[in-house]
This record gives C-alpha cells, structure tokens and sequence, in this order.
C-alpha cells in the first residue's frame, strides 16, 4: 500500500496543480460574445476548467456510494445517485450571484425538493413502497454530501485565486500524510478502534501540526500576492496555523464519516480505482467537510 501511495500521490499532486493552472488561465482568456451576455463579463469565470473536474469527481464519487448503499440493501440506482450529486453541485455554484440571497437560497432548496420527489418517482415507479424512503433518503445524501458540500470548494474559487483552493486542499491533505506517517512511526493509542482501528491519537496530532505548518507557510504566501488576507483578524502566519489546525480536525471528522459509511456497509474501502488510496471517497472524504469550513473561514475574514 505505501509503494502505491508513494508512486500514485506525487502524480495526483501534480495533476491538481495543471488543472488549478489551467484554470487561473483560463479564466483571464476573453470569452466568445454569444456567451459574454448571460455571464455579464467579457472573459471566462473563475473555475470554468475546475467545475468539470469537479463534476467528474462527483459522479465517480456518486457510483461509489452508490455502491456503500447497495451493500446495506438500500436500492441505489448510478442514475439517480450520479444526477442528485450533479444537482447538489450545480446548485451550489451555478446561479448567479446577482440574485438576492432569499431568491438564491429558495432556488437551492427548490433543487432539492426536485431531488427528492424525482428519488421517490423512480424508486416507485414499480408501484411498491417497499424501501422507497430509505433509497430516497439515499439520493438526498448524495445531494448534501457530494452535491452542496462538494460546490464549497467552487465557491471558494469564485470570490478568491485559484490557488487559495490549492492552499485549501494542501493544508487538508497535510493532515492526512502527517497522521499516516506519525502513525505509522509512534502511533500506540488508538483514536476509535470500534470505527477505524488504524487510526491513533498520535498520528492524529502529528497530522494537526503538519496542517498547521502548511496553513502558516501558505497563508503567508497567499498574503503577499492578495492584500485582502493582511486585513485579516488575525496576522497572516497566526491565521494560517489557526485554520491548519481547524482544517485538520475537520478533515480527520470526515475521514471518520466516511469510516463510518463503509464499516457499516461492511466495506474497508469504497471503491479501487487509486491503488494505495481505495476509492474517490477514500481522497475525499477530508475535503468534502473541510470546505464549507474554509469558505466560511475567508468569507468572514478569520
């Protein structure tokens, strides 16, 4: 599993950083006149190449939990699980921000309430109510978890650079190879050993102190390139190793979330697609509850 973290990881890493590059490109290239008119701009908005990524990433993680699903008897289609965590993560970017926030937000709800009652046309469209709630409730998960919570990190990229969002999944992703390597060095306490008997509460520390580390460095560097990070409550260092530590702790609850779905459906990982790393779910299930955090965190100038 290491020799595979260890070749696959650095290739992941480097394919992020192309695709937040072509993005930050992207986005000053100017755009064509037909489609100039329902942005209201003259060149690309930020995160149209992320949004695809993200999109794909959402429907591979859709199949996955549907998957996680399946295995606990709960009837899951790809089509409606994939659709709803397309709909969540449209939804959570798409409308304009020129709408005002009650018309915003009763658009979001509005999206799910559709979500809903589509889930619970097609699990009944074999005029059986047997499991229809529990695979509706399915598809709002799918919604919430992988829709909404997921279109976090595309806000992010709508208000701030794209390497913000880099800073944000770098600081995230810090914790889990800090814990993994602490762990695996000095790790003796188990953190729960009921729901995920690798985890230790020194690998969980040293993971918090990598976080922090990359937190300071980064907000430090972010800060030099974006006047508005000096306004920040706290100076730019001090900032960086607060919300480290935060992001941290965060991503370690979402590890555990997602420990939680799969030890209850009885799987160690949820899919195989990246050797060394499990599923789609497996990498994201950090990020996925880390960004509504961060977002809010710059939004409110911490």
């Amino acid at each position: 599993m290491l020799r595979h973290r260890l070749i696959l990881g650095p290739i992941l890493i480097v394919t992020l950083i192309a695709a937040l590059w072509l993005d930050g490109v992207v986005d000053r290239l100017p755009m064509p006149t037909w489609l100039s008119w329902a942005y209201a701009q003259s060149t690309y908005p930020p995160g149209s190449i992320m949004f695809f990524i993200v999109f794909a990433i959402s429907i591979i993680a859709g199949r996955e939990l549907a998957v996680i699903l399946r295995d606990k008897s709960i009837e899951a289609s790809n089509r409606v699980t994939c659709t709803a965590a397309a709909m969540g993560l449209c939804a959570s970017c798409m409308f304009p921000e020129t709408l005002s926030p009650t018309i915003a937000m009763a658009m979001v709800s509005t999206t799910g309430v559709v979500v809903f009652l589509f889930a619970l046309a097609f699990y009944s469209r074999h005029k059986t109510a047997q499991g229809v709630v529990a695979a509706a409730g399915g598809a709002m998960l799918s919604f919430v978890y992988l829709g909404l919570m997921f279109g976090f990190l595309l806000a992010i990229r709508r208000h701030y650079d794209v390497w913000v969002v880099a800073w944000v999944i770098a600081v995230t992703k810090a914790c889990d190879t800090g814990a993994y390597f602490t762990g695996r060095a000095i790790g003796k306490h188990k953190l729960i050993p009921w729901l995920s008997p690798g985890k230790t509460w020194e690998g969980l520390w040293g993971g918090v102190v990598a976080s922090s580390l990359i937190g300071g460095i980064g907000m430090v560097l972010l800060a030099r390139e974006n006047p508005a990070f000096e306004k920040m409550m706290l100076p730019p260092l001090a900032n960086g190793l607060v919300a480290g530590a935060l992001f941290a702790i965060l991503g370690q609850i979402g590890d555990l979330i997602m420990s939680l779905f799969k030890r209850d459906a009885g799987l160690k990982d949820s899919g195989r697609l990246l050797p060394g790393f499990g599923g789609v779910l497996d990498v994201l299930d950090s990020p996925l509850l880390v960004a509504p955090a961060a977002y809010w965190w710059l939004q409110l100038g911490l």
